[in-house]
């Protein structure tokens, strides 16, 4: 679930950047390097997964840009408990 890390400070054209990114990343398979060098390797992960980074994306469009990108899930709930006088 998005936490809202592109929310502040960030331009909705670097988050459009951060997303486009991630896309090629996705299609070309480089969410994980692999590299060896005279004998020593090393592997190297992204510190967000590309599904986390696209899905942080999407939730900062939509509080960015709500008109845009749609306002995202909106959750309502209401309770009475108890007698209400007429």
């Amino acid at each position: 679930m998005a936490q809202g890390l592109f929310v502040v400070g960030f331009t909705v054209a670097e988050v459009l950047q951060i997303q486009a990114k991630a896309k090629e990343l996705l299609v070309e398979g480089k969410t994980v390097m692999s590299w060896t060098d005279s004998g020593s390797s090393a592997t190297k992960q992204f510190p967000m997964t590309v599904k986390e980074t696209l899905e942080e994306c999407a939730y900062a469009l939509q509080r960015l840009q709500p008109l845009v990108y749609g306002s995202g899930k909106q959750v309502a709930q209401s309770c009475v408990k108890g007698y209400l006088p007429k």
